[in-house]
């Protein structure tokens, strides 16, 4: 019997994108935030990654572009996008228990990454 695969295994740009978000969680580590949770979905929308900074919840998206051709890949994070994130924070924080955080994007554009801290409100 075959085992079976995860879609992120089978389609390139699903692969990049966990490849992105690995790089990213790696990136934030080495700055001391800490793992809480990774791709946290509710009905509303998805957050990439959930990182705790000295007791602050971090959400934080993480986009990858390989070039700039069609807009940095920080530019990609739209006010409906923002606006899907915040929801999700809002029904996670309803769940686990409401405390300060805020909103980060990790930009990768090819070999470049960006770490945009409070890069949008709440």
């Amino acid at each position: 019997m075959a085992t079976p695969t995860r879609a992120s295994d089978r389609a390139p740009h699903l692969r990049q994108g966990r490849q992105a978000e690995d790089r990213a969680l790696a990136h934030l580590e080495a700055h001391g935030l800490r793992l809480v949770a990774r791709n946290a979905r509710s009905r509303l929308g998805e957050v990439d990654l959930i990182m705790d900074d000295r007791g602050v919840l971090v959400f934080v998206e993480v986009r990858y572009r390989k070039s700039a051709a069609f807009g940095s890949a920080a530019e990609s994070v739209t006010a409906r996008k923002q606006a899907r994130i915040r929801a999700t924070a809002q029904t996670y924080l309803a769940h686990h228990g409401d405390r300060a955080c805020r909103f980060d994007v990790v930009a990768i554009s090819g070999e470049r990454l960006e770490w945009l801290r409070g890069a949008f409100d709440g």
